[in-house]
């Protein structure tokens, strides 16, 4: 890749966050440009460095790292987030994918596939390592006509659903259905009139539920 890719990292763990640093500043095409400690500082720094790539921890002193990618969303929506953790149970996954992060990889995963993913994150991928790729598949991948009955849900707004389980941004799921992202925020509205909820994440827990 011509141009470097720009990561911070968000990690309370000094010897993994200082890992990372060193792999990414020794890997041509990649660059840290800030390691933080706890989502707070991640949350201000990341105003002055605007990386391509974050990389994310869950349980951070403070406020969580799941919180914190609701927060760098609502600043900077086009910034790439990919949580870096240990957890791997369906919960943590999915109130991920709900606040807005775009792949989910384990630290276990060896470096040449990190560095991978965050590649592919940045092309337009959604990286997951595979256990977690299997979780949401077995955690989203309902039939449609199974997911809510009695909501009065259609089949396009089931289908928009199931995109936004998936950790879909409105713009992508405009381009998956070939429709406008106009028409996409319609039918969201819709969909949470119908299922009596506000948010997306409680949309989302609906659809879990069900």
């Amino acid at each position: 890749m011509s141009e470097e890719i720009e990561v911070m990292i968000v990690e309370d763990d000094q010897a993994v966050r200082e890992g990372l640093k060193f792999l990414i500043n020794g890997s041509t095409g990649y660059r840290c440009v800030a390691a933080c400690s706890t989502a707070e500082e991640a949350l201000r720094e990341i105003i002055h460095h605007q990386p391509q790539v974050v990389l994310m921890d869950i349980h951070l002193p403070g406020m969580n790292g799941i919180e914190c990618v609701v927060g760098i969303r609502n600043m900077f929506p086009e910034i790439q987030i990919m949580m870096l953790t240990v957890f791997n149970n369906a919960e943590e996954i999915f109130k991920s994918l709900a606040a807005g992060a775009t792949g989910y990889m384990l630290k276990k995963t060896p470096p040449a596939k990190l560095l991978e993913a965050i590649s592919e994150l940045v092309q337009g991928g959604s990286p997951m390592s595979g256990e977690i790729a299997r979780k949401v598949v077995q955690t989203f991948a309902k039939p449609s006509h199974h997911s809510f009955p009695g909501s009065g849900l259609t089949a396009r707004e089931e289908e928009i659903l199931a995109y936004l389980s998936k950790g879909y941004l409105y713009k992508e799921i405009a381009a998956s259905l070939f429709i406008s992202i106009e028409t996409v925020r319609t039918h969201i509205r819709k969909i949470y009139q119908k299922l009596q909820v506000n948010t997306r994440t409680e949309a989302l827990l609906v659809y879990m539920k069900h």
